[in-house]
């Protein structure tokens, strides 16, 4: 469960996490801690929680996590249900005019063409050779195609380098500042120290909204004066972020049109800047997609993965949509590992993606 989503120490059981009291240099005492040798990075990925009843621990945090997805992608399945129901009704034999009816019903909940023929592949396969197929045999294939383009391998998160330079990409109203905090919360509950870059110095109070929330959560952000250069301020920030020795640096980039070529051109000077200050930076290249907006989102990706190196996604509001079948889609076409998604307000709300929940929380 959650495998590539490690923890530095194990977290006391006792302990309540507080939004407010958190010191940012509390964390970044951890790191005098040994790490674990080479041979064992694998082990990483697992948190360290085995040692005190893991089995029991693992089944609490995979029930909270499905039920989140339950109840986050309610509106989604709901509209599949509408469908679904009085077609799964009877166990009956699949015939042409059946697909045809599903193919329709899975595009409403935003899953692009070209994906709904990749999930009804097989079932249409059956029926060219002439073999029966049956209802229930269907929703277990249909099933198993969406888990197949959901599991994608996924590295370790945060990525595995010192400090972790991660940086947040999209267009503007995704809600990459929020989300960044939120990533910030989960990473610190796991004993990562993180420091974020505000290098969003283009939208009107985007560097006091990073800053409110760091109070918040508890970690600190390097700034310039709306305006400045972004290069500079990622310099500036990860030059603190070495020093500091931080574990992992979140970088809040301007939101984009994504067919701006200036503002693209922008992006690229960032992700070279960083580059030169931390080796290989960044280590990671999170597109963060508002779910909202369908199959929009499909042509963001494709423009900002033209521009920069993509590495994931998070996929925000999907607790807000009926059109939850995008995640499935950009999965499916640009094969990148989702992180997150955004199911609530809240921190925790922020779920981090597990496969098997999202399926079972989509087609029950």
């Amino acid at each position: 469960m959650l495998k590539w989503f490690r923890r530095k120490f194990k977290k006391k059981t006792e302990e309540t996490p507080s939004a407010e009291g958190t010191s940012p240099e509390t964390p970044v005492q951890e790191t005098s801690s040994p790490e674990p040798p080479p041979p064992e990075t694998p082990s990483l990925a697992t948190p360290v929680t085995e040692s005190v009843a893991p089995s029991a621990e693992e089944a609490a945090e995979e029930k909270k996590l499905w039920d989140r997805f339950k109840k986050g992608l309610t509106k989604t399945r709901e509209r599949l249900r509408e469908g679904l129901a009085e077609l799964f009704e009877v166990d009956r034999l699949v015939d042409q005019a059946f697909l045809e009816e599903l193919e329709e019903l899975l595009i409403t909940a935003d899953i692009g063409i070209e994906t709904v023929n990749r999930l009804l592949e097989p079932s249409r396969r059956k029926l060219l050779l002439g073999e029966p197929l049956k209802v229930s045999e269907l929703k277990r294939s249909l099933r198993e195609e969406i888990l197949r383009m959901l599991d994608l391998p996924t590295p370790p998160f945060p990525p595995e380098a010192s400090p972790a330079v991660v940086f947040f990409i999209g267009v503007n109203g995704v809600g990459k500042t929020t989300t960044l905090a939120k990533v910030a919360w989960h990473l610190k509950e796991r004993g990562f120290s993180v420091l974020a870059v505000a290098a969003d110095t283009f939208r009107a109070a985007a560097i006091e909204q990073l800053v409110t929330w760091g109070e918040r959560v508890g970690f600190e952000v390097i700034r310039q004066a709306q305006g400045a250069d972004p290069g500079a301020v990622v310099y500036q920030g990860l030059e603190a972020a070495k020093a500091r020795g931080v574990d992992v640096v979140l970088v809040d980039t301007a939101g984009r049109l994504h067919t701006k070529y200036n503002l693209m051109e922008e992006l690229k000077k960032m992700v070279r800047v960083a580059g030169k200050v931390v080796p290989e930076a960044p280590h990671e290249n999170i597109l963060v997609l508002d779910a909202t907006t369908g199959q929009n989102a499909v042509s963001q990706a494709k423009l900002f993965g033209q521009a920069v190196r993509l590495d994931s996604l998070i996929l925000t509001k999907m607790d807000g949509t009926a059109k939850g079948g995008i995640a499935i889609t950009v999965a499916h076409l640009f094969r990148l590992p989702i992180r997150f998604v955004g199911l609530g307000e809240k921190m925790e709300d922020l779920a981090p993606f597990e496969p098997r929940a999202f399926v079972q929380a989509l087609m029950p």
